[in-house]
């Protein structure tokens, strides 16, 4: 843990998915950074897939290194609340588990006062029907998640989207807090805008970019994933954004990677292509807009469908990969 220095102060927090709090307290003006980790257990040095089994006492945390002249920790406190459901005692969100439970860590007695006087008026407040379960610890001392968990929201930031949607947290939220959610100490966020021409020619291969943007097809039998037999999914090479399961993947014999049906069907757009003088159906990336082949109806059962996909559209991910590169829930299509 790094210590605070003069001008910095350190309060430590514990609201479920660490991806989500860290990046709903970088938005709070006066926030110098946040760290997420893992606080409250007996193991020392604890990995992510320690924590998450829930036998090391450990909970998903995080850490607000802020400016007191800028905000003090009373509002930290008030934006707290405003993040998490502290009612419920099992976990946050779609996250279960006493790892994944909601705590106040107080380092001093003014924090600890200012933490149960805070809760105390949260409970009388008539906002929740159920008691505020939230706990409030000691702190003892903090470990710094992973290097691929900081900042995750903006390294990856689809799969963050995908999941905190997914979560049900913001509806949550939402529901029970309604305008008042818009804390006049929080920064707007910014919008997910598609990648720029420039930058995408940056980050992409020029077939990569040939086939996604262009509409271009690749070579078939001499491309990466036509005959990929590896467990695993397939995400969008530009937007990260699940497409296709191995599950689903079958020798069409054309020489492309082809699939019965699509992992995540609201992901695929569809729409008519009469480039070559015939109707097709052509598919594409709904968040990326990537083109990333076609369908047609001369597949197997039980669909009867054939997606027949460019590789260089896509991104494979083997199972052993899915939790550290954020698709944690498709681990249990592979469980036998």
């Amino acid at each position: 843990m790094v210590s605070e220095n003069v001008t910095t102060k350190i309060a430590t927090f514990a609201g479920g998915c660490f991806w989500c709090t860290e990046a709903d307290f970088e938005k709070l003006p006066g926030v110098v950074k946040v760290i997420s980790g893992y606080t409250g257990g007996h193991k020392e040095n604890p990995s992510y897939e320690e924590v998450s089994s829930g036998t090391t006492g450990h909970i998903e945390a995080f850490q607000v290194y802020y400016d007191p002249k800028k905000i003090t920790y009373d509002e930290l406190l008030n934006y707290f609340w405003r993040h998490i459901d502290p009612t419920d005692a099992g976990g946050q969100f779609v996250d279960r588990g006493a790892q994944y439970r909601s705590v106040i860590f107080y380092q001093n007695e003014e924090e600890k006062r200012l933490a149960e006087e805070s809760k105390e008026k949260l409970g009388k407040s008539g906002r929740f029907r159920k008691q505020i379960v939230t706990e409030i610890l000691p702190f003892k001392k903090f470990y710094d998640a992973e290097d691929y968990h900081q900042d995750y929201n903006k390294k990856h930031s689809f799969k963050y989207k995908f999941y905190r949607n997914r979560s049900g947290r913001d509806k949550y939220l939402k529901e029970v807090w309604g305008k008042e959610m818009e804390n006049k100490n929080e920064s707007p966020q910014k919008k997910h805008t598609k990648l720029d021409d420039t930058t995408l020619r940056k980050i992409l291969t020029p077939l990569q970019y040939e086939v996604t943007q262009k509409e271009g097809t690749e070579p078939p039998f001499q491309n990466e994933y036509w005959d990929n037999k590896r467990e695993g999914i397939y995400v969008d090479i530009v937007s990260g954004e699940p497409l296709f399961s191995s599950l689903d993947k079958y020798d069409s014999g054309t020489g492309w990677p082809s699939f019965t049906k699509p992992l995540e069907p609201d992901n695929i757009v569809e729409r008519e292509d009469r480039k070559l003088f015939s109707k097709r159906i052509e598919t594409r990336s709904k968040q990326g807009d990537s083109h990333l082949g076609h369908v047609f109806n001369d597949g197997p059962p039980p669909t009867g469908l054939r997606y027949c996909m460019n590789s260089a559209a896509l991104r494979f991910i083997p199972k052993e990969d899915l939790e550290k590169e954020g698709y944690g829930e498709y681990l249990k299509l592979f469980k036998k």
